[in-house]
């Protein structure tokens, strides 16, 4: 199963500088590690201590924040588009 990740310029440097990624993963937990896997380091970026995703950064499947869906349990399917993306702040 390979699913598609966008990543976002402040983490490209894990990736050597690609924008995109393919991975595989059946939730969004197992992509995670499966990023780790590919490029070592990036799970320090993408994930607190307990291994929940950072509270700045936003992940999304197919446009759809998973906070909304069943978090890091998120289904993956063959196919899907994960974003990763930095909150954004500001006044």
């Amino acid at each position: 199963m390979t699913v598609k990740v966008l990543i976002p310029t402040p983490l490209q440097k894990f990736t050597k500088n690609q924008a995109k990624v393919e991975c595989a993963g059946s939730s969004i937990s197992e992509l995670i590690e499966d990023l780790e896997a590919s490029f070592p380091g990036i799970k320090k970026s993408l994930c607190d201590e307990k291994g929940k995703p950072r509270t700045f950064l936003n992940f999304y499947v197919n446009s759809e924040d998973i906070r909304f869906l069943e978090g890091t349990e998120t289904k993956l399917e063959s196919g899907d588009e994960v974003s990763i993306v930095p909150a954004v702040a500001g006044g």
